[in-house]
Parts: C-alpha cells; sequence; structure tokens
C-alpha cells in the first residue's frame, strides 16, 4: 500500500517508516496524520515486528502541523457550524483526534526509536515525545514553536515531555520557542545519543533496533508496559503491576531458550508476539 507521508519497510523484524516529503520538509498534511496509527497499530498487531525506527528524508526531520490540516474539506479539520458550541466540540474533537495519532507510539507493543536530522519543531516534537527512544544528529534541533504563532501546544509535548526531562526547561522552551540544538537536549536527556551525520546515525539507530529485536518480544512488551503504568502512578502501584503482569505473562520457555542459546554460543530464537485480531 502506497502512502503519501511514508514509506513502509519491514527487515529481520524491525519496521522503518520514513517520513517522504523533504521538498515540503516532512510537514504533517491530513494524510499524515490518518495514516502513522494506521501504520504503527498493524505493525504492532502483527506480532513479527519487534521494534519500528521512524525516521526521515531530507534536510529536516519535521516542520510540524501543515495549514492544510485546518482547512475545510478534508478528514482531519472540523466542520463548520453556526453553533459556537459546535464548532467548539468540534475543534476539542479534532485535538483529541491527533492526540491519538501519537497516542499510537505509546501502545505499540513494541518499542519506537526515532532519528531525527534538522528541525524537530512544533507538532514533531509531540511526535517524538510519544516514542520510546530518540537519536539525533548533532545538526538537528528542537522547538515548541506553537507559542511563536500565538496558541499553546495541545498535541502532547506538554504533556509528555515533563515526564522525559526537567520541567523548568520544559517551561523555558514552552514559554520562549526557542531553538533547543541537540546536544542540550542530549545533556537533558531528552536525546540518547548524539551521531555525526544522518547517514551514521540511521545505522547507529538500526543496530539498537536489531539487538532489541534479537530479545524475548514478550519481556520487551511487558518492559514497555510496566515503564509506562510506572511514570503515571505511584511507585506501589507500579510495584504490583509487575507483579500482575508477570504472573500472567511469565515465560519459562524465554528464559531456558536464553539460557540454552548463551550455553550454546548462538542467537536465541523466540516466537512471535501473537498477532492481534483487527476485528471481531
Amino acid at each position: 500500500m502506497g502512502y503519501e507521508c511514508f514509506n513502509v519497510e519491514i527487515t529481520d523484524k524491525v519496521g522503518h517508516i520514513t517520513m517522504i516529503r523533504p521538498e515540503k520538509a516532512n510537514s504533517m498534511v491530513p494524510s499524515f496524520w490518518n495514516d502513522l496509527p494506521q501504520i504503527v497499530d498493524e505493525m504492532s498487531a502483527s506480532g513479527s515486528v519487534r521494534a519500528i525506527v521512524l525516521s526521515a528524508e531530507g534536510k529536516h526531520f519535521c516542520s510540524g502541523m501543515d495549514l492544510s490540516v485546518f482547512s475545510s474539506g478534508n478528514s482531519v479539520a472540523p466542520g463548520g457550524s453556526s453553533h459556537r458550541s459546535r464548532r467548539n466540540e468540534g475543534f476539542r474533537s479534532t485535538a483529541m483526534r491527533l492526540q491519538e495519532s501519537f497516542t499510537a507510539l505509546e501502545r505499540a507493543r513494541v518499542p519506537v526509536l526515532c532519528a531525527i536530522q534538522g528541525a524537530c519543531v512544533g507538532g514533531g516534537i509531540d511526535m517524538v515525545s510519544a516514542a520510546d527512544m530518540r537519536y539525533a544528529t548533532e545538526n538537528a534541533f528542537f522547538s515548541i514553536a506553537e507559542i511563536n504563532i500565538g496558541m499553546t501546544a495541545d498535541v502532547g509535548t506538554l504533556q509528555r515531555m515533563p515526564k522525559l526531562v526537567a520541567e523548568g526547561i520544559v517551561r523555558e522552551l514552552a514559554y520562549t520557542g526557542r531553538k533547543w540544538s541537540a546536544a542540550e537536549a542530549q545533556a537533558a536527556g531528552f536525546v540518547n545519543r548524539v551521531f555525526d551525520d544522518h547517514e551514521t546515525m540511521l545505522g547507529g539507530v538500526m543496530d539498537i533496533a536489531a539487538e532489541i529485536a534479537s530479545k524475548s518480544p514478550m519481556a520487551v512488551w511487558g518492559t514497555k508496559q510496566t515503564m509506562h503504568y510506572t511514570r503515571d502512578h505511584s511507585v506501589a502501584d507500579g510495584l504490583e503491576f509487575i507483579a500482575n503482569w508477570n504472573a500472567a505473562m511469565f515465560d519459562t520457555d524465554d528464559m531456558t531458550e536464553a539460557a540454552t542459546a548463551q550455553f550454546e554460543g548462538r542467537p536465541a530464537d523466540y516466537p512471535d508476539l501473537q498477532p492481534l485480531s483487527r476485528g471481531i
């Protein structure tokens, strides 16, 4: 299936989603918001994909929301109404639908790794904040740019970034809209690693994804679920969650395979996750 904004490949259990509108700095047009969650959900549901890499062609990773999203006649923008309450509810519903496009990265059963070069601004930060890990080139920069056009960011940055870096840093970036360099982002813990250039970065990120894909997919999924749950709950709640998870999901077969593979000096061979039904 062809997509306006994405190229999709799956190699050795690693899904690779590439944004392919470099001439527009990979701005987020209406089809972007519909297709991204569909692609991620399908990879997650397949059971055979064990890690996802999100990257972009061109000089810039993502310039954020394309103004066409707000034009009438597309499947994302709210419809018009003469009633103020109806118009406002349409705006609210649209914002929540856009938020859901990035929540798909969090709910995926596999880790999502972002490879970022050049600009990552506006909606781009909303997106990468929902990923598991972020990697960048030396020339990458970030900007919570909504403040520069007189609006409050509303698709996830203000909710997720304070869970990733110090709140004071997020407040400064959100209040000023200034450019935040890759070096600053790494020092703050937002970016895992900085690479010299795009090619080196993409190779390095694919290597990390391949290493993740070599582990037990059930153990990786359990780790992701547990860390997300713990982020939003107390320590006591998080401890109870992992006790319940392992009581249900603890897999002695995977542990036996891990030990046997180490003893025999070979890669472990784990079963894929069970595919999820897309219907009833």
